[in-house]
């Protein structure tokens, strides 16, 4: 295993922008405690920081990330000390709770400018690299949220707009409106529709996509064997991909993955997000941390390549197992 906490860092641009972003993204949503256990202030401060210290400048966070903006929260106080240029921040907007404690859409242009306006302040600073569209409202135009983000590109308040969890017809009604950066979808070994239509858009557009899930809440990490053993309260359980014949699927691709990677001296962590970072059209892979050694592990993913005989053994193995069973929205 080599020394994952020493990652050569590798900076890539953000779409036609300037802007520099690590290969390997730091995902905020499991700091936020709302679907995830065992979580704490201190670690979570812990690992954004050694996300920093590992080469990994780009931080990942929303709005809804915590009933309270959690995350972001947390994100100011890790970041105190840190010289502002060295981070680049990506936000969300347009879903938040309600008064019952329930996520809701809301992709109206007044909500999208608050929610903005707020989570600044909750991050402590004036603007950040990159506000997204968290989902479009199925009750509202695409291309009137997306004006929203427009004005907040203009005020200064972004420096660029992006979508997320939208389908091609959704990111191209937006870009009509507003220029797109970056897109965010989920994207990994067992989820690749994003290949056929979406990322060669992209690529053509030249709009950076930002993939999550690259690991599959973990699934494809290598250290889950009994789905059973998740916490009452961990929301993996309910997904088809840890259940019964698709998790025995996955799991034997995993153990394929796991030899390929003791040969080549890697977590099978690390070679899964090495394939996802060097895939056509992927600019960066949000990994979700609770803990340094998490994000440590997973920035050492960049700074190498697989050879093409590790490259050919990882796609047999996949087309072995077949894409999963998933429910099909972005193409």
């Amino acid at each position: 295993m080599t020394d994952s906490s020493r990652s050569i860092v590798d900076l890539r641009p953000l779409g036609r922008t300037s802007i520099r972003v690590s290969a390997v993204a730091f995902g905020a949503w499991p700091i936020a405690g709302v679907t995830t256990t065992d979580v704490n202030d201190g670690d979570s401060i812990a690992t954004i920081r050694a996300a920093l210290d590992a080469g990994v400048n780009f931080i990942d966070t929303a709005y809804c990330y915590g009933p309270q903006g959690e995350s972001d929260r947390l994100i100011r106080r890790a970041l105190d000390g840190r010289r502002r240029d060295d981070v680049v921040i990506a936000t969300k907007g347009g879903i938040h709770y309600n008064a019952a404690g329930k996520q809701e859409q809301d992709g109206r242009p007044a909500t999208l400018l608050r929610e903005c306006d707020e989570g600044l302040r909750r991050l402590g600073v004036d603007r950040v690299e990159l506000f997204y569209l968290h989902a479009p409202d199925p009750q509202i135009p695409v291309a009137e949220s997306a004006g929203a983000i427009r004005q907040l590109v203009d005020a200064g308040k972004a420096l660029a707009a992006g979508a997320s969890n939208a389908t091609l017809d959704q990111l191209q009604e937006f870009h009509a409106v507003c220029p797109l950066t970056a897109v965010q979808l989920p994207y990994n070994m067992l989820q690749r529709d994003i290949e056929r239509q979406t990322i060669p858009w992209c690529r053509a557009q030249g709009i950076a996509v930002t993939a999550y899930w690259p690991l599959m809440k973990g699934l494809l990490a290598g250290r889950i064997t009994d789905a059973a053993k998740l916490g009452d309260r961990d929301s993996r359980r309910n997904y088809p991909m840890y259940q019964g014949e698709e998790f025995a699927k996955n799991l034997a691709l995993v153990n394929q993955l796991r030899a390929i990677a003791a040969a080549a001296g890697r977590t099978v962590a690390q070679v899964v997000i090495n394939w996802t970072i060097h895939q056509p059209g992927i600019t960066t892979a949000l990994c979700g941390a609770k803990r340094p050694w998490q994000i440590e592990e997973t920035a050492g993913a960049m700074g190498w390549t697989l050879d093409a005989d590790q490259s050919a053994a990882i796609e047999a193995a996949i087309a072995a197992r077949g894409q999963a069973a998933a429910k099909r929205l972005f193409a």
